[in-house]
C-alpha cells in the first residue's frame, strides 16, 4: 500500500498528514520538529512510507538529513511552487498545509529542491554571519550620522579609518553627545573586529580550496564570490546544462504571454538572492574596474553600447554563472581570449 506523508514544518511542532494513493487521509497529527520524533511516528504506520515531502527551508535541511539517514525517501519541495498550489485553499492552517503537501506528493505536482551538504551549509553559515555583522556595523554608522545631523553636524564623505576620529571631533564639547557616540563607536569597533575575523576565515577557506582558486582566475571574481558560488551550487552535477545556472539564480527575464499579451519584464529574481548579488557585483567589476581583455568583457561592453550598462551587467552576470559552472566541471581556468571592443 502506497503512503504519502506531507509535513508542514514549524519551529516547535510540525503538522503531519499521511495519505494513501486514492487521496484518503489515513492519519493526521502534530509532532515535535525533530527527526527522532518524526521517525517514531512513521514507525507506527501500518505500511512503509512511499514518499515524504516538506517545503525547503532552514529547518527542513536538518530534518531531511535525519530522515534520509534512516532510509526514508524524502524530498524538499520548491517553496514558491508549493505556496502557489496551497494558495487555492480558502482556509489556511498548518493541518491543511500538511494535507496539501501530501496531495502534491500523491499527484507528482512538485519540483524537488537540492538539499545542501553539511560542508556547504557550514560555509553558508560563515558567509551569512559575516554579512550580518557587516550590515549591523553599517547601521551603526548611519545611526551616528543621523544622531549628529540632528544637531547640524555633518560627517560628510570620509574614509573608514578616519570615521571614529571625525565623530569624536564633531561630538566634542557636548557631554551627552560624547557619551552617546562613544557607546556607539565601541559597538562599531567590536562588530568590525569580529567581521574582520570572519572575513579572513572566509578568504582563507577560498584560497585553500582548489575549485575556488580556479574560479578566482575570472576577472572580477574574488574569494567571497567564489566561495559563495561553490556553497550555493554545492554539487555541479545536479545541473544538466551550465546554461541553467543563471536561471536557477534568477538572472533570466520574466515572461508573461496570454492571448494577445506578450510581456518580457525584468529578471525573475528566483533562487539565492545572495549569489545573485555576488554575480552582479562581479560582472560590474569586470565591466567597469578590470582592464583585462577577454571575450566575455568585450561582449558585455558591446551590450552596454546597445542596451545600457545596467542591462549589460545583468547579462554578463548570467553568463558568469554559466562560465563558472563549466570551469568547475571541466577543472579549467578562465580563457581570456584576444577579442577587444572599441568604445565610442
Amino acid at each position: 500500500m502506497e503512503q504519502y506523508v506531507g509535513i508542514d514544518v514549524s519551529p516547535e511542532q510540525s503538522s503531519v498528514c499521511v495519505m494513501n494513493r486514492a487521496g484518503q487521509i489515513l492519519r493526521e497529527t502534530k509532532v515535535a520538529s525533530d527527526p527522532e520524533a518524526l521517525l517514531l511516528i512513521l514507525g507506527r504506520l501500518d505500511h512503509p512510507v512511499t514518499l515524504l515531502g516538506m517545503e525547503a527551508g532552514p529547518l527542513s535541511q536538518w530534518l531531511h538529513a535525519g530522515l534520509a539517514a534512516a532510509g526514508i525517501e524524502v524530498v524538499l519541495m520548491e517553496t514558491r511552487q508549493v505556496k502557489a498550489a496551497l494558495s487555492a485553499m480558502p482556509i489556511k492552517t498548518d493541518r491543511r498545509d500538511a494535507c496539501g503537501i501530501a496531495q502534491l506528493l500523491r499527484m507528482g505536482w512538485f519540483r524537488p529542491v537540492h538539499c545542501k551538504s553539511t560542508s556547504a551549509q557550514e560555509v553558508r553559515a560563515l558567509l551569512t554571519a559575516r554579512k550580518l555583522l557587516q550590515s549591523k556595523m553599517l547601521d551603526i554608522e548611519l545611526g551616528l550620522r543621523g544622531v549628529l545631523r540632528g544637531f547640524g553636524l555633518r560627517i560628510g564623505n570620509i574614509s573608514k579609518g578616519r570615521f571614529a576620529e571625525r565623530v569624536q571631533e564633531l561630538a566634542g564639547g557636548n557631554s551627552m553627545l560624547e557619551r552617546v557616540t562613544a557607546a556607539m563607536l565601541r559597538a562599531r569597533d567590536a562588530l568590525r573586529t569580529e567581521m574582520t575575523a570572519l572575513d579572513k576565515r572566509a578568504r582563507d577557506l577560498a584560497r585553500d580550496e582548489a575549485t575556488c582558486r580556479r574560479l578566482m582566475t575570472v576577472p572580477g571574481v574574488g574569494p567571497l564570490t567564489a566561495l559563495t558560488f561553490t556553497s550555493a551550487v554545492d554539487d555541479p552535477g545536479r545541473f544538466r546544462s551550465s546554461k541553467r545556472v543563471g536561471a536557477h539564480f534568477g538572472l533570466t527575464p520574466k515572461k508573461h504571454q496570454s492571448g494577445e499579451t506578450d510581456i518580457t519584464g525584468g529578471i525573475t529574481k528566483a533562487g539565492d538572492g545572495t549569489m545573485r548579488s555576488m554575480l552582479y557585483e562581479a560582472a560590474q567589476a569586470m565591466l567597469t574596474q578590470t582592464q583585462s581583455v577577454s571575450r566575455l568583457r568585450s561582449w558585455g561592453l558591446r551590450v552596454a553600447q546597445r542596451r545600457g550598462l545596467n542591462r549589460a551587467i545583468v547579462a554578463v552576470a548570467r553568463k558568469l554563472a554559466t562560465v563558472l559552472h563549466r570551469m568547475w566541471l571541466d577543472g579549467t581556468t578562465f580563457h581570456f581570449g584576444k577579442e577587444d571592443v572599441r568604445t565610442a
